[in-house]
């Protein structure tokens, strides 16, 4: 999720214990641990009000499928072998790239 390495990680620490000092920041990371909690239920809370919105129709929908990049991997890349041959067109069925046209782009 959050792509932050052990110098970056020990950076932030420092920082944190030179704005908030030694005696405020444990207050402070309770305060953000709480905030936190809050957001993740409260987001909990508005898929499931979207679930049971759309009906038992939907019942199988998953909100991380209206993610666009989930979307194009669920439609486009986990296709059988079979549908992406069908897909794919015939210049590439020999396994070599189509020539590219600089003027077409």
């Amino acid at each position: 999720m959050l792509n932050i390495g052990a110098g970056e990680f020990l950076l932030l620490g420092a920082l944190a214990l030179l704005i908030f000092g030694p005696d405020q920041l444990p207050k402070a990371a309770a305060q953000v641990g709480r905030v936190l909690r809050q957001l993740r239920t409260m987001a909990d809370s508005a898929k499931n009000d979207l679930r049971e919105g759309l009906g038992p129709e939907f019942k199988d929908f998953d909100v991380q499928d209206l993610n666009p990049k989930r979307f194009v991997q669920k439609h486009f890349w986990e296709a059988g072998d079979d549908e992406v041959e069908a897909r794919r067109p015939a210049s590439q069925l020999n396994g070599k790239r189509p020539p590219f046209d600089p003027e077409a782009t």
